[in-house]
């Protein structure tokens, strides 16, 4: 059973940086694509990043570029999501996801989720 655990959550200033750490158990999620995705009260869930541990290619959400950036350390079996220039809009509960198919990482259906870390911005 694979089993996902996010932290690294927390309250931070417009502007400022956090780092999101998702540590995966239960199975080798070596081959697995991963991502990022959040939901803020009231709105769809959107996608934020995704990354391919075979090719090692990375997808990113339009409202992200340039500003977050995902990776993966397999040895840990730990996915990170590093948060820059935040914004009072990034403001969200932070999920992480994982999925054996591990081709078209991205936008799209993942198997496993995890709880969730809130992310808060203050303007």
């Amino acid at each position: 059973q694979v089993q996902l655990e996010e932290s690294g959550g927390g309250s931070v200033q417009a502007g400022g940086s956090l780092n999101l750490a998702c540590r995966a158990s239960g199975y080798t999620l070596r081959d697995y694509c991963m991502g990022w995705f959040r939901q803020a009260p009231g709105k769809e869930r959107e996608f934020i990043a995704a990354h391919n541990a075979v090719s090692g290619s990375t997808e990113y959400g339009d409202s992200v570029k340039g500003r977050f950036t995902i990776s993966r350390d397999s040895a840990k079996s730990t996915l990170y999501l590093q948060m820059n220039s935040l914004k009072a809009d990034d403001t969200a509960m932070y999920y992480c996801a994982a999925d054996p198919v591990p081709w078209s990482c991205g936008d799209r259906k993942y198997e496993h989720w995890g709880q969730g870390t809130q992310v808060t911005v203050s303007s």
